[in-house]
């Protein structure tokens, strides 16, 4: 089945740097696009990035556009978020997602999430 595994996440000081990845497994990775969101404590989940199913395109929220960029590896089935220049209001968990005609039909996968905490 289609499973998705956040890891990277941690506890970094303002200013810092974080690399985020997203294995996927259960689905054919390079056809399909992917995202990534966060979710602060009580607040609604937001998306953050996202990324085409060549990797040849990308968007961002504009609250981290110049300090984070989406990549994917299609050969690993990986999706990364490098994230630099870290801001306290980046903390959040973060969710790699994605979505589209699968063959059961359309769906939409999330992962379990990965803590993001930036703190001194």
């Amino acid at each position: 089945q289609v499973q998705l595994v956040e890891s990277g996440g941690g506890l970094v000081q303002p200013g810092g740097s974080l690399t985020l990845s997203c294995v996927a497994s259960g689905f054919t990775f390079s056809n399909y696009p992917m995202r990534w969101y966060h979710q602060a404590p009580g607040k609604e989940r937001e998306l953050v990035a996202s990324i085409s199913s060549s990797g040849g395109s990308a968007n961002y929220a504009d609250s981290v556009k110049g300090r984070f960029t989406i990549s994917r590896d299609n050969g690993k089935n990986t999706m990364y978020l490098q994230m630099s220049s870290l801001e306290p209001e980046d903390t959040a968990v973060y969710y790699c997602n994605t979505f589209g005609n699968f063959p059961m039909g359309f769906a939409d996968y999330w992962g379990q999430g990965t803590q993001v905490t930036v703190s001194s």
